[in-house]
Order: structure tokens, then C-alpha cells, then sequence
């Protein structure tokens, strides 16, 4: 589901172009060699070159299909917070305080005893009351539990900022409903694809099994689900319309909307929702609902039936017995991402908690994890990085003055949020039981909701989290126009209190310059700086801007990632752009710092600005499966680690110096078709 747009990340001198050779002793905080890919040059694969090394020293386990820079930080997050947790599960608390209901729930869902024995029976009753329904109202109803209950079906509800009033929340309707998460795996008849839907109607037959339909109602099931899902399908938008923010907003009266489209009874869904007081929402994707509308009169009562009770089914699997943790893996890891083995127990147990009550386990992380200096570096390499790209703004030839102007006002009103609230969440409603896993994991989605849906109609929170600070990543928020980054992604190898500063801006300066860049890209620059969509662009200027952005969306639309499958230029535009925005902004700020001080020494015979880039590259070294490379271009905004370094860096002119890059080099692009936005 799409909730809101949130536009996240997720890091003696040598100038010759041939191999370096690494010495032994780096001193603290200088690039690791061991890194490094020394039998390819930098000017052809700089991937290649400055994450081979660390590709051959990592390679895949069977639980992964992808795994980085990212994933190990994530993993070694993974091991602080289970030691957290587990200390926890072995001190006495009282019941219902946030440190019972943290342990309770985690062991909850490592007592595989248990829940093999309960097999189907956590959701038994819930089954019985999607087979009761006997009518629209019924239906309409059960549609709405199911979404307060943080399941999908047909389309999904949040409240967020009005985009054209972002002081105030309201009430958004966005398409979903498809378990594969996107269209093309449903429409499209190449080879994976029709292997893929192969795999899917297994899945699907699997669970009504598992859960003691009988052959023939499993048949009905299958059949059921894929119309109408395949119908979602043809209905929604292409992952690129999504990006169109302009046709995403279509705010209506709420009684015009129930008029147009009837394919609920929307008085009864919105009233099981608590929502009878709205007089407004944003359809977001209106012509989906006529869609829906339409093909869902050929749709019977019970094979709508089958479909929530497959929703239910397939959010609950994780939840259940070893059988159906085993079939939602075998589909979801195995056939759509090429995993070979199911990840710990206890690594799923430490994330469900972690999703459920993240800012109350934020709470004890940053007490343990996260020193204040660390908080007041980064604050300082903002201001840098804000400066650098005010810098930037001011200097650039395609963009008018009166447009300047007010992208310099937005720049300086962007709001930026280090480490951790400043306020937390309360988890004191949340009830924990020792009934079910399933049990739990329901109640906890429920309070998620509730909480959301008390927002409607108020005014937006501004400074609430949308991460949590235990979270390997980073966001900016187009409508309160706010920078991010959580305590967990302050780490080597994004940030290093350590290292020098040469590699801290090539990696978390550029994660800093990528987040700010986002306020400016496709779809952050459509929004000003109160977080508004309103058009504050001269159209000569977002004509140019649209120029310069169609070059990168060729340029990337000509990568092969596998096979003949290319990457998708459109889709990651907004990524691409705040790639190399991150990267021209943070290398102009490191080149700002050096101004009165003596230029840094080569370490490992590499100059500061070769560092730099080294710093960079490191973040995006990956292994991935051939299965999820195919998965994450139909599904991912970002492009694939590789092409973040290589197809990136072909077109900024300091890296061509750095490393001496020239005509007859693999990296090299004319300066005529190199391509500078921000």
C-alpha cells in the first residue's frame, strides 16, 4: 500500500587509471582494502572495483536474496536489538507495562510448539465469518475490519496530509488488493511472468488446504482470487502513473464519491471504520474505482468471499504453523525472489515485535546505541550540506531567478530530524495476550490504525516519526517538506565518528544531499515549501528541468540488469536524480570544508577525493539473486546497487578527474551527454 509519499534512501596521490595496490596497515577510519577489486580498473567498472572485494568477502546465504551494505548494518542492528530484547525476556515485569508486552510478544512467536499445534486454528473464527457473509452490507463490513486490521483488500485506506492543504489531514483511498504488488505480474506473458502466476495459483491452492477447504471449494478458491485480482490489475495504474503526483491527488466530496462508484456499500464500510463524520476524501486514484466498480458486477458473492478469505489467509501465514510459514516462503522467497532458506526464527520473532511497538524499543536503543555526539556531527554536516546545495541552486543555467528564489525559501524551511523523536509514542492501549501469535500480531494492527484514523480531520502532527530510530534508512516528506535519519543508519558504513572526512561525506553527506535533493526532484519539486502540491515553477523552468530529466531517463532506460530485461528509467527517475544530487551537493560541501585548511594527505596512496567516491561506492555493494533483480526493477523506485555507483557517476565531471577517466574507458561519457540537474 502506498500511504503517503515518502521518498527514502533504501555511502603522494593516485591519479592513474590501473590497479592500485593496497598496502597493509590502513590507519582508523581510512577506506578498507579489502574492499577493493585491484584486478579491475576504476576507470571501467568502478563497481567493480571499489565493492568487488566485499561482493567476494560476502557472499549470499541461502536466507538472502539480496544482501549489502545496507543488510549488514541491518544485521548487525538485528543482533543489538535482539541482545535488547532478550534481556527483557530474562528480567521479571509486571504484566501489561511495555517491557511484558515487548518480551511476551517476542516469545511468543519463537514457541514454534505452540503454533504448530494450534495448525489453522487462530483464524478459524475469522474464516467462519467471511463464509457467514450473505450480502453487499455483509461485505462491506468484513472489507472494513480486514483493513482495520492491517489487510488490503480491493484498496487501502490512510490518512495523511491533504496535499493542497498539508496543515490538515484527510482521508485517502489508494488502489491495492494484489498479493504479487504489481500489475505486470498478472498482465504481462513473458517467461517469468507465467511462471510466476504458475507458482501463485499453487500458493493460493496451498493455503485453502491448509486451512481444510475441500478439493473442489480449493479449486473455486484459486480461480476466484486470480479474476479478481486480475481485475485490480487491469484497473490500477502503472507504477509510473503512480509517480505522477498531480494525478494521484483528486480530492472529492464524499457523497459525490459514493454516487459515481458503488462497488460497497460506502455508508456501512466507512461507518465499521469510524470515520461517519467525513465530509471529503482524496481518491487518489480515481478512475481505479470506476474500474472496480465495473468488473466487480461479474464477480458473484462468493468468489468475492474466496478473495478476502485468501487475504486473510496470506497475511496470516507468517503468523501460523510451520505449514504456512513454509508455503507464504516457498512462493514469496523462493519463486519471486530466488531465496533458498527461510531466515531464524528468532530474526522474524524481533522483527514483528519491532514493527508492532517500534518506537518503544526506539526508546531503549538509543539509550544503549546512540551517543549525543554523534547527533551534533550530523547536524553540523547538514548545515554543510544545506549550504552546498543553496550553493548549487543559486549557480545553476537552467533554472530562472523567480524560481530560485522560492527554491532557496524551501530549501532553508526543510525540517530536519536526527536520531529520534523528540517525543515518544505510548504503547499503553495495546493489548498482548497469551492467546495466539496470530492474536497478537491482529490486536497490534488494529492499535496501528486506530491510531491513524484518530488523525482525520486534524491537524497534521509535524512532528511525528515515520520511521523508527532503529531503522536502517532515511526519508524525505514532501508535505512537511522534512528530512530524516534515524539513529541506526548513523553507523559505519554511512557514518564513521572515526573516519575521515573525505569518506564521511562520499558516504552519509551524499545520504544527506540524496534526502534533500528529493525536495526537488519529479515529484518532491512539485510540492513548496509548506509541503503544498502547487505548481511554483515558471513553465520555461520545469520545461528545462523536464529536458535534463528525460536525458537520465534514457541513459538508464539502456541498462541490462538481467537477461534482455532493461531498468526501468521512468519508474527510478526521482531515486536517480537524488542519487546524483547527493553526490554533487555532498563533494561541493567536502570542498567548502577544506577552504582555510591544509588539503588532507593521500592514506593507501588515495587522494581525499578519491576517497570520496570510495566512500560512496561502499554503500551500494550487493550481492542478488537473478530472481530478485527481476523482482525489485517491477517493484523498487531505487535502481540496483551497481548502477547507484556506475551510471551515477558517468555523469559527474569531479569523478573523471578523481581517477582520470578518459575516451577509451568502459566509464566514460562525452560532456555533451553527461547530465547535471541539481
Amino acid at each position: 500500500m502506498k500511504k503517503l509519499i515518502i521518498l527514502s534512501l533504501i555511502a603522494g596521490a593516485v591519479t592513474s587509471t590501473g590497479c592500485i595496490t593496497p598496502v597493509k596497515d590502513t590507519p582508523v577510519g581510512a577506506i578498507d582494502l579489502a574492499n577493493l577489486d585491484t584486478t579491475v580498473s576504476p576507470a571501467n567498472n568502478f563497481y567493480q572495483y571499489a565493492c568487488g572485494g566485499w561482493m567476494a568477502n560476502n557472499p549470499l546465504k541461502p536466507e538472502f536474496a539480496r544482501f549489502g551494505s545496507f543488510d549488514l548494518l541491518r544485521e548487525n542492528n538485528q543482533e543489538q536489538l535482539k541482545g535488547m530484547i532478550e534481556r527483557l525476556v530474562h528480567t521479571s515485569h509486571d504484566a501489561n507495562t511495555t517491557p511484558w508486552k515487548i518480551a511476551t510478544f517476542y516469545e511468543m512467536g519463537l514457541d514454534s510448539v505452540k503454533l504448530n499445534a494450534e495448525g489453522v486454528a487462530p483464524i478459524e473464527k475469522d474464516l467462519d465469518k467471511i463464509i457467514a457473509i450473505k450480502n453487499k452490507k455483509d461485505l462491506s463490513k468484513q472489507v472494513a475490519l480486514m483493513h482495520k486490521e492491517g489487510m488490503s483488500p480491493y484498496f487501502a485506506l490512510y490518512i495523511g496530509a491533504d496535499e493542497k492543504n498539508s496543515s490538515i489531514n484527510i482521508v485517502q483511498l489508494y488502489q491495492s488488493g494484489i498479493a504479487m504488488g504489481d500489475r505486470d505480474y498478472y498482465l504481462v506473458n513473458d517467461e517469468t511472468s507465467l511462471n510466476i502466476r504458475k507458482q501463485y495459483s499453487r500458493y493460493i491452492k496451498t493455503l485453502f488446504s491448509l486451512a481444510n477447504y475441500t478439493p473442489d471449494a480449493v479449486r473455486a478458491a484459486e480461480a476466484a482470487v486470480l479474476k479478481i485480482e486480475t481485475g485490480i490489475a487491469k484497473a490500477s495504474y502503472t507504477r509510473e502513473d503512480l509517480r505522477d503526483s498531480q494525478k494521484n491527488y483528486n480530492k472529492i466530496p464524499l457523497d459525490k464519491f459514493k454516487a459515481a462508484t458503488d462497488p460497497l456499500d460506502w455508508d456501512v464500510y466507512f461507518g465499521t471504520m469510524g470515520l461517519n463524520d467525513v465530509k471529503e476524501i482524496d481518491a487518489k486514484q480515481a478512475i481505479y474505482y470506476e474500474g472496480l466498480n465495473e468488473f466487480l458486477k461479474d464477480a458473484t458473492l462468493e468468489e468475492q468471499k474466496y478473495y478476502l478469505a485468501y487475504n486473510l489467509l496470506d497475511r496470516a501465514a507468517p503468523y501460523l504453523s510451520d505449514a504456512f510459514v513454509n508455503a507464504s516462503f516457498n512462493f514469496y522467497g523462493k519463486a519471486m525472489s530466488g531465496k533458498e532458506e527461510q531466515e531464524q526464527r528468532w530474526k522474524k520473532a524481533l522483527n514483528t515485535v519491532n514493527g508492532a511497538m517500534g518506537e518503544a524499543i526506539g526508546q531503549m536503543y538509543v539509550k544503549e546505541f546512540f551517543p549525543p555526539e554523534a547527533k551534533e556531527r550530523m547536524l553540523t554536516l547538514v548545515d554543510n550540506l544545506q549550504e552546498a546545495l543553496g550553493q548549487r541552486i543559486q549557480n545553476l543555467s537552467w533554472m530562472g531567478d523567480s524560481t530560485k528564489i522560492k527554491a532557496q525559501e524551501k530549501l532553508e524551511a526543510f525540517v530536519v530530524k536526527i536520531g529520534y523523536p523528540d517525543k515518544w509514542r505510548s504503547y499503553e492501549g495495546l493489548e498482548i495476550e497469551n492467546d495466539s501469535y496470530w492474536a497478537n500480531v491482529r490486536r497490534s494492527s488494529i492499535f496501528d490504525v486506530e491510531y491513524m484514523l484518530a488523525d482525520a480531520g486534524k491537524p497534521v502532527d509535524r512532528a511525528r516519526w515515520h520511521m523508527s530510530p532503529q531503522t536502517v534508512n532515511a526519508y524525505y516528506n514532501p508535505t512537511t517538506n522534512e528530512i530524516c535519519f534515524p539513529a541506526a543508519i548513523l553507523q559505519p558504513p554511512f557514518f564513521d565518528l572515526h573516519a575521515d572526512d573525505a569518506i564521511n561525506y562520499g558516504a552519509i553527506g551524499v545520504v544527506i544531499g540524496h534526502e534533500m535533493t528529493h525536495g526537488f526532484d519529479d515529484q518532491g519539486r512539485q510540492f513548496d515549501k509548506n509541503g503544498n502540491l502547487t505548481d511554483w515553477w515558471t513553465p520555461a523552468d520545469a520545461e528545462r528541468f523536464t529536458k535534463l530529466a528525460d536525458v537520465l531517463v534514457q541513459q538508464y532506460d539502456d541498462i541490462i540488469v538481467a537477461d534482455s530485461t532493461h531498468a526501468n528509467g521512468r519508474f527510478t527517475l526521482g531515486e536517480n536524480i537524488a542519487d546524483q544530487g547527493g553526490l554533487l551537493v555532498s563533494y561541493e560541501a567536502f570542498q567548502n570544508s577544506l577552504k582555510g585548511k591544509e588539503v588532507p594527505a593521500p592514506i593507501d596512496g588515495f587522494t581525499a577525493n578519491q576517497r570520496f567516491y570510495l566512500g560512496y561506492a561502499n554503500l551500494w555493494a550487493q550481492n542478488v539473486r537473478k530472481a530478485e533483480i527481476l523482482r525489485l526493477t517491477k517493484i523498487d523506485p531505487h535502481s540496483l546497487g551497481e548502477w547507484r555507483v556506475n551510471a551515477a557517476l558517468r555523469n559527474v565531471n569531479t569523478f573523471y578527474t578523481a581517477f582520470d577517466v578518459t575516451a577509451s574507458d568502459s566509464m566514460y561519457f562525452a560532456p555533451n551527454e553527461r547530465v547535471v540537474i541539481w
